[in-house]
Formats: C-alpha cells, structure tokens, sequence
C-alpha cells in the first residue's frame, strides 16, 4: 500500500473509506473554490458518495496494480488529494491529478506530493511516461508540472466538461529518463507564501 513522508510534516497514504468524512468536511467547506476545475465536486453531496467512490474505484484501482490515490495530510490534517487515473500497462503510462484545500496553498506541499508520487510511479512501478493535464486557465494548477519540469506537449480544446463549461487542457508529459536527470525539490524545506498549487 502506498504511503510516503513527504517533508517534516507532510505525509502521504493511499485513501480508505475512514476518510470520507474529513474528505467531505474539505469539499464542502471549498466547494466554490474547488469546483471551478474539478467536476466531481458536484457530484459530491455526502460523506457517504466519497465512501462509494474509495471503495469501488479507489481500492480496486490499487488492488489491480492500477495506480494509487492517496490522501495529503498536513500535521494530521487532511489537506488534499493526489493520485492516478488507471494506468496504461500497455503503454507504461499514467495521467496524475491533485487538489488542496486553498489553506494551505503556497507552501510547496503539491509540488512535493505529486514529486513523490511520480517517483513511486517510476522507481517502482517501472512506468515509461506520466502526463498532467491543466485547465488553461488554471495557472496555480499548471504550475506545478513546469516547477517539476514536465515538457509542455499540447492543448486538447474543449476536452472536459467542468460542471457548467467546456475547458482547454494543456498536456504537460514526462519520461522515466528525464525525471531521473532532474532535481525533484524534495531535499528543499517548503516555501512559505500566498498563492500557488491547486490542481484538476
């Protein structure tokens, strides 16, 4: 099972159902924030819909060798969210995805968490290739894929609908070989600061 101390302070650990509820009290505190680029907040009106979805994709998912999706605590708090769609086998590929609570934006903890999680998806589940995908328009988002230093390779227009709207993606990709050569950040303390972080 996939857990990670991320930096003092920051840990990481697949989710399980006993985390619906304090996933659900973060959803429902910035639902106005976070459904501008995710469009599962919508379709998240209880603690128990978090439930389902952790238990019938979540933990299959892993269970099937298919990638993680963990949960982000921050001194014991639930933060946010990074994880995996299913990965391609075929092709040795995955898309990875995040969120944050606004609250604790600006102190590098996506960065680090997404670093980790791509080094877990390299290191030892032997991928070739991860992707992030960004709303245009979602700087904080898109940030953290050139901070990682990800190759910007593209622009899917209108390829998600996001709760009232078609959105633009850009595609953002990484091969095994360059992140090995690259400087990941995770040495570094957290910056601390406004802005920064987000995700789709």
């Amino acid at each position: 099972m996939f857990q990670r101390e991320v930096a003092e302070g920051i840990f990481m650990r697949l989710l399980h159902p006993d985390d619906a509820e304090a996933i659900f009290r973060v959803v429902e505190r910035q639902r106005a924030y976070l459904r501008e680029w995710l469009p599962w907040v919508d379709r998240t009106h209880s603690a128990e819909d978090v439930r389902r979805f952790i238990t019938d994709v979540v933990l299959p998912q892993e269970a099937g060798g298919r990638g993680p999706n963990c949960g982000i605590w921050v001194d014991g708090a639930l933060a946010g969210s990074a994880g995996c769609h299913p990965i391609d086998w075929q092709n040795r590929s995955a898309s990875v995805g995040y969120w944050l609570d606004a609250g604790y934006q600006g102190r590098g903890i996506i960065t680090r968490s997404t670093a980790a999680l791509i080094d877990y998806l390299f290191d030892e589940m032997a991928l070739h290739r991860a992707v992030i995908q960004c709303g245009v328009a979602n700087r904080r988002s898109c940030a953290i894929p050139a901070r990682l230093g990800f190759t910007k390779e593209g622009l899917l227009r209108e390829a998600e609908w996001v709760n009232d709207r078609w959105v633009d993606l850009l595609v953002w990709g990484m091969l095994a070989e360059e992140w090995r050569r690259s400087d990941r950040l995770l040495a570094r303390p957290p910056a601390r600061g406004p802005g920064a972080g987000g995700g789709r």
